[in-house]
């Protein structure tokens, strides 16, 4: 208890007014991170417009291969494979601020190659270099918007910048289909200049406490969350429970009871705080990317040119699918201030594959030549299957991973769970014209709906609900033992007043 009380003392400053100000705050810091997201959507969407644009300049088809263009693609994810054990090492150790960093130089990069580039193998290099961008997405960006943003607003900005991607890929796709595709590249190099802003961002709370610099985690806890009930009550829950963990690494230091690196790493692992959310998290990001939502945005002009037989007709579905992608995200983006987690994501999956069974079916007809394809139902039934994944699984996987990640062992649970994320994305992206050639259209949606299907009915049984709960109220969820609760803190509030012990409070910022 003492050492629990050991702290230094401010006294404690509580606003009597609301402010704006915090929102602006969380802002400022979100839109830095949104925009590598709208960076890396400019960059996945230029791929399917510069493709034909290069083959159409060869005069050749083959000037670009399928196998060519499924690495093209897929690139980016086998190219943050690596970042995925480095970035969170890097946030571990130096703070959330430096791997942004890092990534602008890396992406200001990229650009230039991306804009300047004679072949297609310069290509290539871009985009594994743009590897980076897609590891961060997984992992410090999951970070900085569960550590700065209030729980009132974390949904909003999670499920917002898993829109600003689409974004991305839709002003992409209209860019190359009415100018040249290098002019995409100007877009990405005006949006580098802003990302500089990284360099103003205060440092993560959550990373100063875990740090044991507590004066400084509640001075930009305050400036970036303000001072009200709620703000404070978590504040004071980080600083006790950070100061709970640091007490015991002491005591694990004088007791010479210091383990292998190697039994440290598996006791990480096998704790049920570990791997149960990794678990939910890794079928979230299945039900995902095995919808085959993203593989289609990355081959949109080629599944419907095979399915229409028309080029007009695929540029056009092309960019109605990226506008009603778009629109879907958003209209999640609301719901998901009005609906639980488990039923939006469930509900609109469940939606998704009632569209992809209709489509396998009709197209399995088309095949038969049971009835004529008519592009517009064709657009229709892809339009509904677009939006419901858009509402749900698209933006609910990474809300619901940022929400999950546990406080501890933050690091280690983001690097293993970007790496295999990125690996599904990857073997997903390279694999699924291959699915299209050996199954034809109406066996790959067939594929893709029993597949998520599966996913839907294991996640109805087992996913907890986590809307407008503190990051530190889901990791006690799922741990064996839970951090220092509510009540533990007034009696240790209490205790602290006995002794004359007053909590410790930053200099307040105005």
């Amino acid at each position: 208890m003492e050492q629990l009380c050991e702290m230094d003392k401010f006294p404690i400053t509580r606003a009597t007014k609301t402010s704006w100000k915090p929102l602006l705050r969380q802002m400022f810091v979100c839109s830095g991170v949104t925009l590598n997201f709208f960076i890396y959507g400019l960059f996945f969407g230029a791929t399917t417009v510069f493709v034909p644009q290069i083959r159409k300049e060869a005069n050749l088809t083959e000037a670009i291969s399928t196998e060519t263009m499924s690495w093209l693609l897929s690139s980016p994810s086998y190219g943050a494979l690596p970042w995925t054990l480095i970035l969170p090492i890097i946030a571990e150790r130096y703070g959330r601020k430096v791997p942004y960093i890092i990534l602008w130089i890396v992406t200001f990069g990229c650009v230039l190659l991306f804009y300047f580039s004679t072949s297609v193998t310069e290509l290539l290099i871009s985009g594994f270099l743009f590897g980076m961008n897609a590891a961060i997405k997984l992992t410090v960006a999951v970070m900085v918007l569960t550590e700065y943003m209030s729980p009132n607003y974390r949904g909003i900005f999670l499920t917002f910048k898993s829109a600003t991607f689409f974004w991305g890929v839709w002003i992409s796709n209209a860019i190359g289909t009415f100018y040249h595709w290098k002019n995409i590249g100007i877009l990405m190099f005006i949006c580098c200049i802003y990302n500089m802003s990284t360099i103003l961002w205060p440092e993560s709370p959550v990373w100063l406490a875990t740090k044991g610099r507590f004066e400084e985690c509640a001075k930009y806890h305050r400036w970036l969350k303000g001072d009200g009930k709620d703000s404070e009550e978590e504040l004071k829950q980080l600083i006790y429970s950070q100061k709970e963990n640091l007490r015991r690494k002491q005591e694990h230091q004088l007791n010479k009871k210091q383990k292998h690196c190697v039994i440290e790493l598996y006791n990480s692992i096998t704790a049920k705080g570990y791997y149960t959310p990794m678990i939910f998290c890794l079928l979230t990001v299945c039900l995902y990317h095995f919808s085959g939502k993203l593989a289609c945005t990355g081959y949109v002009i080629d599944i419907i040119k095979t399915i229409t037989l028309s080029e007009s007709t695929a540029y056009e579905g092309m960019l109605i699918l990226d506008g009603v992608t778009v629109l879907g995200m958003y209209i999640g983006v609301f719901l998901n201030k009005f609906l639980k987690r488990r039923t939006l994501l469930l509900g609109s999956s469940s939606i998704g594959a009632m569209f992809l069974f209709i489509l396998s079916t009709y197209l399995y007809l088309v095949h038969l030549k049971v009835i004529s394809e008519n592009k517009y139902l064709t657009l229709f039934i892809l339009t509904g299957f677009s939006v419901t994944i858009s509402c749900g699984p698209m933006i609910m996987c990474a809300c619901l991973t940022s929400e999950m990640t546990p406080v501890k062992c933050r690091s280690l649970f983001l690097s293993v769970y970007a790496l295999l994320t990125n690996a599904v994305a990857a073997i997903a992206l390279k694999n699924f014209p291959y699915l299209f050639i050996y199954f034809n259209s109406h066996g790959t949606f067939l594929f893709c709906a029993i597949t998520i299907t599966i996913f839907i009915s294991i996640l109805y049984k087992i996913l907890p609900e986590t809307k407008n709960k503190t990051i530190l109220e889901i990791e006690n969820f799922f741990s064996d033992k839970n951090n220092v609760s509510k009540e533990e803190i007034e009696l240790i509030e209490q205790e602290c007043d006995k002794n004359k012990i007053i909590f410790p409070s930053a200099i307040h910022c105005e």
